[in-house]
């Protein structure tokens, strides 16, 4: 993936996953961001949507990039990502906190809100 559709792809949510972007265009990335790893076919990633959903609903200047992950995909493997979905929690390029198939949309909330803290600690 092009920096220029990393970008064009992490502005708010995205509802597809994008290629796979290179762990140096992702440790570039300043603001707040969740990637979030899995697989169209993996059924844990498909029911935890709508808690990924309505946690960043509220978060709307969060940046969301979806990446499908899977054997031989150097992004995943690069983040240690061992099972779906995991979302990771980042600013400034900076793993701030992880959840591998959250249970509760409240989770997902307090991670969200750890990144937020950052943001409001002037960690731009």
């Amino acid at each position: 993936m092009k920096p220029a559709e990393v970008a064009e792809a992490a502005q708010g949510s995205v509802s597809e996953p994008t290629g796979e972007p290179a762990r140096e265009e992702i440790d570039a990335l300043r603001e707040a961001t969740v990637i979030e790893f899995g697989a169209a076919y993996c059924g844990h990633c498909r029911a935890a949507q709508p808690l990924i959903a309505g946690a960043l609903g509220a978060h709307p200047g969060v940046r969301h990039i979806k990446v499908e992950d899977g054997p031989g995909r150097r992004l995943g493997r690069s983040f240690r990502v061992k099972l779906w979905p995991t979302l990771i929690f980042l600013r400034q390029g900076q793993e701030l906190a992880r959840l591998v198939r959250p249970a509760a949309q409240t989770e997902i909330e307090q991670a969200l809100r750890q990144i937020d803290a950052a943001a409001t600690k002037g960690d731009y």
